[in-house]
Formats: structure tokens, C-alpha cells, sequence
């Protein structure tokens, strides 16, 4: 991409904040002049970057708590709707044989991110590009966590980690955290025996957290034919809404980005793939905003390990957190 023989068009997670700022990639809010609205709104910010639109999104990707009903009705619990309950629920379904929850190997911090925090109403980084949360509910969700390792609810060391439903479809845990794209794999080995939440709400200014990602297609800015390109991309990933559907549901299982088709597709229309489409557009938030830094991802994720696994007092090291982070927007905001 930084030569004059890359290509045209290309698929990005992005475009990343330093591909937009360097003037890699070519402003594409024109194509979405009619389409704007109709795709999921979460996905479509992190492709926005003072007003414009940078990447068309493709399909969405998003990440859900699977749960054992048989195992819970047994236990005589409810699905989990509040942090609260959850950790309660882990510690009640683990036996000697099963563990209550699997949020991965290495205790939830690598995938979690920031999802309790919008589940406690707050977010990684606000709209108006500040720290968003520097505030007292960040500490209180984040420390509930450590209770799951020190109860010895988590199931941690598993055949494989959190992105595979292995270890839930082979009963090591009762509840796991993972991807929509496991969906299949779990109904083809469970049946009906499971059902999916977002992460449970916590505290009164809390709401269920779904966090979610998208691909999207972006035009060099290197590239000799711009028209072409801008053309390809609007026929492609606007226009053609039955090759979105298609893309999105027969080469593995995801999400249309396009709102509308979500609602209209078949295979999303009913049971936990139906849940999971809806949790995505009603509870949707960005799993990565564009001006989270890796430098303050790292950080961020190294304060949530010492947290969970350590027991580190979660104010003390939100308050180290806050100030780089603080310090990195400051920066990228040049």
C-alpha cells in the first residue's frame, strides 16, 4: 500500500487512524449518500474520522456469552441479564468436572477489552474523543471481575482459547464467551442445549454490551484510477445487496453490515443466530474506536490482567491508565 503497485482497492479492519492521517486511503463518504443509514451504526464510526467516511463496511463480526440451558435449569438459575448474576451463576454451575465460565486462557483480559466497561454505560473513548471512563462505575465493574478468578469459576488452560467453542462444546465450561462465527459449530454439537446473551449489564447506568467489528473495503490513494475504484467499491458493497448477504452468510457466519439485511436474512431470523443479529444492532458498540492506540490497548489490557488474576486495586491502576491514554488522544488529536 505505500507503493504505486499495490492494489486498487483492498479489505482492511481498518483503514487503521494512521492510514487515514497519512493520507492512504481516499475519502468514500460520497458513496454511502443514500445507503448511510442503513448500516449498522457502531461499525460504520469506526470507519469515520472527522466526518468522513473511510471504509465501506462489509460484514460484521461480534462476540456473545454461550450458555448450557440444561446446565443452568439443573442449577436452577436464570440466564445471566446483570454482571452481578453472572459471576454468581459461574460460581454455582462449577463442579470438579465443569467450570462456570471460560473467558479465556488467560483470564478474559485479551478479549474483554473494553465491553464491561460499556456494560457499566461508559466506553473506551467518548464521541467527543476523551477518556471515557474516568469514572468511580469503571473500577466498580472491572474489580467484580477478579472475584470469577479468585472463586475459582474460570476455567483457564483449555485445549484451545477463546475464539474456538471447543471447550464449551465439550463441556469443560458451562458458559463461554466467543464469536458468532462458533454459532454453527456449537448448534451442529449442542442442538437446541444453548442459548446467547450480550455481556451482562452492570449498575444502574448499565445496559447489555455487545461488541462489534467489521471489515471494510477501502481504495488506495496510491491508485491511478480512483473513479474506477470508488466505482467498484459503491456496485460492490452498496449496491449489490444480495452478494453482501451471500458474502456474509455462505463463507463462514456473519453479519450483513446493512441493517436492513440482517433483518431480512434467513439464517438471522430465528433462534440464537436471530438473538445474536438483534443483540448486535440494539447493543452494538465498537470493539476497537479508531482512536484507541495499540500503545493504550496495551496498556488498558496489562491494568485489566492485574486486576482479574491479581486482585491490583482497580482504581489505582484505572487512574495510570486514564493519564496514557489521555496522553495518546492528545497526540493522534494533532
Amino acid at each position: 500500500l505505500l507503493t504505486d503497485s499495490g492494489p486498487d482497492v483492498f479489505e482492511a479492519s481498518g483503514p487503521t487512524l494512521d492510514q487515514i492521517q497519512g493520507g492512504q486511503v481516499v475519502d468514500l463518504t460520497e458513496l454511502l449518500s443514500e445507503a448511510k443509514d442503513d448500516f449498522n451504526q457502531a461499525v460504520l464510526e469506526q470507519k469515520t474520522y472527522q466526518g468522513k467516511v473511510w471504509g465501506i463496511p462489509q460484514v460484521i463480526d461480534t462476540q456473545l456469552l454461550y450458555y448450557r440451558k440444561s446446565l443452568l435449569e439443573d442449577a436452577g438459575l436464570e440466564p445471566p441479564r446483570t454482571l452481578d448474576a453472572l459471576i454468581d451463576a459461574a460460581k454455582k454451575l462449577t463442579t470438579k468436572e465443569v467450570k462456570g465460565l471460560f473467558l479465556g486462557n488467560d483470564g478474559g483480559p485479551g478479549v474483554l477489552a473494553g465491553t464491561p466497561l460499556n456494560a457499566a454505560g461508559l466506553s473506551l473513548v467518548t464521541e467527543d474523543g476523551k477518556v471515557g471512563f474516568d469514572d468511580p462505575a469503571a473500577a466498580r465493574t472491572l474489580g467484580k471481575l477478579h472475584q470469577l478468578y479468585a472463586e475459582k469459576s474460570l476455567l483457564l488452560g483449555a485445549p484451545s482459547d477463546w475464539s474456538d467453542p471447543a471447550a464449551f462444546t465439550q463441556g469443560l465450561t458451562a458458559m463461554q464467551w466467543s464469536g458468532l462465527w462458533a454459532l454453527p459449530q456449537v448448534q451442529k454439537a449442542l442442538g437446541d442445549d444453548f442459548g446467547v446473551l450480550p455481556f451482562p449489564q452492570d449498575g444502574p447506568d448499565g445496559k447489555p454490551a455487545v461488541p462489534v467489528g467489521a471489515y471494510g473495503a477501502a481504495v488506495s490513494a496510491k491508485t491511478k484510477h480512483k473513479a474506477e475504484a470508488k466505482a467498484y467499491v459503491k456496485w460492490l458493497w452498496v449496491d449489490r445487496t444480495e452478494y453482501q448477504e451471500d458474502f456474509a452468510l455462505r463463507y463462514g457466519f456473519h453479519i450483513p453490515a446493512r441493517i436492513s439485511l440482517a433483518r431480512k436474512a434467513a439464517k438471522l431470523r430465528s433462534g440464537a443466530a436471530g438473538e445474536a443479529a438483534r443483540y448486535a444492532t440494539d447493543y452494538g458498540h465498537v470493539s476497537e474506536p479508531l482512536l484507541w492506540t495499540a500503545a493504550s490497548k496495551t496498556d488498558y489490557q496489562d491494568a485489566l490482567s492485574r486486576i482479574i488474576k491479581g486482585g491490583a486495586n482497580p482504581d489505582r491502576e484505572l487512574r495510570s491508565v486514564i493519564r496514557k491514554a489521555e496522553a495518546e488522544l492528545r497526540r493522534v488529536k494533532k
